[in-house]
């Protein structure tokens, strides 16, 4: 393709851009609706209608879990390879439709799932192997459909904006915070209402549901079709850091010319749909995968010969924005650390707290409580997007307001704030516990503190508001910083690190537990957490988290944007094209 068959292939182009958000966004929510109830509910459908035991149940679910985040890196792959978003989203829907269906039809059939337990104990049997294998292929259709869906719905939604004009900027900067707003209006309603169909109506019943909203999810997306926008994938993005990574190795003991952005390798494929990216000098090692010895050729049309003995600096660039997000993303799996913490042990904490509203006999069950936080988060994104950002517009002229590690760095130090609230409240409800009479409920992990757990709020309130800027920056961040042809890897970058911050998560609380079982003041993290010093954990994290923040700033401070040199590189290029002298 030629350059100007290029443009005007670009110009061809319709952005349907708002019109087309009720079809994607319509297709997300409901897909949300239909498995996050169902998926955080399944221990207890496990151990309810398949009988299992609770362990092989928790390791069926933990394993489900991760190879749904880690299988986002196949969606990812097989998306800007093969299918390109629109096809892959079209296919992972329909699986996760058929795999909610097999999962209804495991509760409605009696042949499908194991009798009910008895009374007596030998009277309970488990699943045979048929029901079993009949299960899993529900789960496996469930995994594939969670593997496309979550990289490639929120990058196939900002396709839908003109990215070249100032109202399609504005739209995708929008539409992050929109897509994330309906995510977690999807999962309170998940949690709340179909948790309790499911497990106080019926579980037939409580599946059905989700599984109708699953092929309202289908039909909202394969209705919108014609005013799609539909980037095709040119080929395998990895095959292209491979060959900088072999090239780059071959000529590792090569010298680097003194300047190197106007002698290195610099073909440019007209059809690429990357953007043109500038020298930078970071990472200049990279840079020798540009250099032109004697024994490389070049084509007629200026392309390499052996395309993994030289690459292009286009290519080399392209590994750098890769390289440059690492440390970004590392700093992103330790700051998660916090929202998991207020996903698991404020559990414990509300359970052994006063859950009665305005003293009534009826209790707020412990794990609604999350539900916070996700309100907290839903509340803020509509006054952040149309009252704040406006405002920091006018005074920062970004056309965001702030950059997106400033939002980051903002959500970050909220962490810190959540941690050491979260502390102060544990402390304040296990002294209550033991120095003032108890509820006279003693439930299995140990006495009720008559402290409100209405306490709890605060730390939910304020780790809702740090994920609304955090976790949302992650998520614009990993698609602008991406090169074009990565952005459904960059999707898959978030779930990979939500999963590596639960395994780095279970990995500490099994270091204290071990570290403090023998301690004078006892085990952190003991079952009764009247017994344990869950607030010195908290520290421990808010410790962490401060440490981890230093560590981000210095790598913000370092980052630079895709598509900023930073450097004389720039200067040069102007002079060359100008005529004047490089001196």
């Amino acid at each position: 393709m030629e350059k100007s068959d290029k443009v005007a292939a670009s110009k061809e182009l319709k952005y349907r851009g708002v019109k087309a958000m009720p079809f994607v966004i319509g297709n997300e929510t409901f897909e949300k609706l239909g498995t996050i109830g169902t998926s955080s509910n399944l221990l207890v459908y496990l151990t309810t209608v398949f009988n299992m035991k609770s362990i092989t149940a928790t390791n069926l679910i933990n394993i489900f879990n991760g190879t749904c985040n880690f299988g986002t890196l196949l969606g990812a792959f097989a998306s800007d390879t093969y299918l390109g978003r629109y096809k892959t989203l079209g296919i992972a829907s329909i699986s996760s439709f058929l795999g909610m269906l097999i999962l209804t039809l495991t509760a409605a059939i009696t042949k499908l799932h194991p009798p009910h337990c008895g009374s007596e104990s030998n009277t309970c049997t488990g699943p045979t192997t048929w029901q079993m294998a009949f299960l899993l292929t529900g789960f496996g259709l469930l995994v594939i459909g969670a593997s496309g869906i979550r990289p490639c719905n929120l990058a196939f939604g900002a396709d839908q904006f003109n990215p070249n004009t100032e109202s399609g900027k504005r739209g995708i900067n929008s539409f992050f915070n929109w897509y994330y707003f309906t995510f977690t209006f999807a999962m309170m309603v998940s949690l709340t209402i179909i948790v309790y169909v499911q497990s106080n109506i019926n579980w037939a019943l409580g599946l059905a549901i989700p599984t109708f909203l699953m092929f309202l999810s289908c039909a909202f997306f394969f209705v919108g079709t014609r005013i799609y926008v539909m980037v095709i994938p040119e080929g395998s993005p990895l095959t292209s850091v491979a060959q900088v990574v072999v090239a780059t190795s071959k000529k590792r003991k090569l010298k680097l010319p003194e300047q190197p952005w106007l002698s290195l390798f610099n073909h440019r494929l007209v059809n690429s749909i990357n953007s043109e990216l500038p020298y930078t000098d970071q990472f200049r090692f990279v840079n020798k995968a540009s250099i032109i010895t004697p024994e490389d050729k070049i084509n007629l049309d200026g392309s390499a010969v052996d395309p993994w003995r030289l690459c292009s600096i286009q290519q080399v660039e392209e590994v750098k924005c890769l390289l440059r997000v690492i440390p970004i993303w590392f700093a992103g799996v330790i700051y998660f650390l916090v929202l998991v913490q207020q996903q698991t042990y404020v559990v414990f904490q509300a359970i052994q707290s006063d859950r009665r509203l305005a003293n009534t006999n009826f209790r707020i069950p412990a794990a609604s409580y999350t539900v916070f936080s996700m309100l907290s988060l839903t509340i803020w994104i509509p006054i952040y997007d149309r009252l704040l950002v406006p405002l920091l517009r006018r005074v920062t002229k970004k056309e965001a307001g702030i950059t997106i590690l400033q939002k980051m760095g903002i959500g970050m130090v909220l962490g810190i704030v959540t941690m050491l609230v979260s502390a102060l409240v544990e402390s304040r409800r296990r002294t209550v516990a033991l120095t003032r009479p108890t509820l006279g409920i003693v439930p299995r992990k140990g006495d009720i503190s008559s402290m409100s757990s209405s306490w709890l709020i605060v730390q939910l309130t304020l780790v809702g508001l740090s994920e609304a800027f955090t976790a949302i920056g992650e998520v614009e961040f990993f698609y602008k910083q991406f090169p074009e042809n990565m952005r459904s890897f960059g999707g898959s970058f978030l779930f990979c690190g939500s999963a590596m911050s639960s395994y780095l998560s279970s990995f500490l609380v099994s270091i204290v537990h071990q570290t403090t079982k023998n301690s004078t003041v006892g085990n952190w993290l003991a079952e009764d957490l009247n017994k344990g010093r869950l607030d010195y954990f908290y520290y421990m994290i808010a410790g962490l988290q401060v440490v981890n923040l230093g560590y981000f700033l210095v790598c913000a401070n370092w980052y630079k944007y895709k598509g900023t040199g930073g450097n004389n590189a720039e200067v040069d290029m102007e002079k060359l094209h100008s005529g004047k002298p490089l001196a």
